[in-house]
């Protein structure tokens, strides 16, 4: 089924929802275009949700089936945290990505998006015992707020929800050991920011440690000087996220629609 077929099936949304939503699906869309364009997504089987805004217990996620790169701000489906599709739809969702969205969304107010992702560097660091070192400028942004998860399986078990916010707590990202990494942020593009830095992290850190040199770990305090220096980046609105959506309509991206 191509793009074009996608879009005669979904109804169009625009209009049709506050404008609020519409942009909300409008960014949220164009995240989910992103982390394919960046080569984070995992054919169908990650998600990326976003609270609608003015509610504390509706979010949108993706439609299960389409790939990243065909998911537009009507084919967005909404849902409430007790799992109950409230947009016309021809399109189910991933009861996983239920599980681990609801649970957040369910319980960190403050957060607007999570963001969740299946790569190989992502998966690599997660079964690694010493989780995330220290050993670039990039994962300095994490130092101190990184949080961390066991494998209990597939997210299926819905009694897991409590337990995923427990060891997430007040982190802005989080490794879920032997499956992935998760970002949250108090808007999409923060969210993103943080999952394309924290992806980054944990490729530097694959590689280095596939060289047969000693890593250097800075000390302590320079760690901890160097996370302060990044948490004035850790605003809602990211100056990169413009010039972001101007890379998908250069390509002709059907994100908007």
């Amino acid at each position: 089924m191509g793009v074009d077929t996608i879009t005669k099936t979904v109804p169009n949304l625009k209009g049709k929802v506050s404008e609020e939503e519409w942009e909300q699906r409008v960014n949220l869309a164009a995240c989910y275009q992103l982390v394919a364009h960046y080569g984070m997504s995992d054919m169908i089987f990650t998600h990326i949700s976003a609270r609608v805004p003015g509610t504390t217990n509706q979010f949108l996620i993706n439609p299960y089936g389409l790939f990243f790169d065909e998911i537009s701000a009507s084919s967005l489906v909404k849902v409430d945290i007790d799992g109950n599709v409230l947009s016309e739809t021809p399109y189910k969702i991933n009861p996983a990505g239920y599980t681990i969205h609801s649970a957040v969304h369910g319980a960190c107010h403050e957060v607007d998006c999570v963001l969740h992702t299946h790569t190989t560097a992502g998966m690599a660091v997660a079964a690694q015992k010493q989780g995330l070192l220290p050993i670039s400028q990039h994962s300095m942004m994490f130092y101190g707020r990184l949080a961390y998860h066991g494998y209990e399986g597939v997210a299926l078990d819905l009694d897991e929800r409590e337990r995923l916010v427990r060891d997430l707590g007040d982190g802005i990202a989080m490794i879920l050991r032997n499956h992935g990494l998760l970002t949250v942020g108090g808007t999409v593009s923060e969210a993103f920011r943080r999952i394309f830095y924290l992806e980054k992290s944990c490729e530097a850190q694959v590689k280095a440690l596939a060289g047969d040199s000693e890593l250097i770990l800075p000390p302590k305090e320079v760690c901890e000087h160097a996370a302060s220096q990044f948490k004035p980046f850790g605003t809602k609105t990211t100056l990169e996220w413009p010039g972001l959506l101007r890379i998908l309509d250069r390509k002709g991206s059907n994100f908007r629609d």
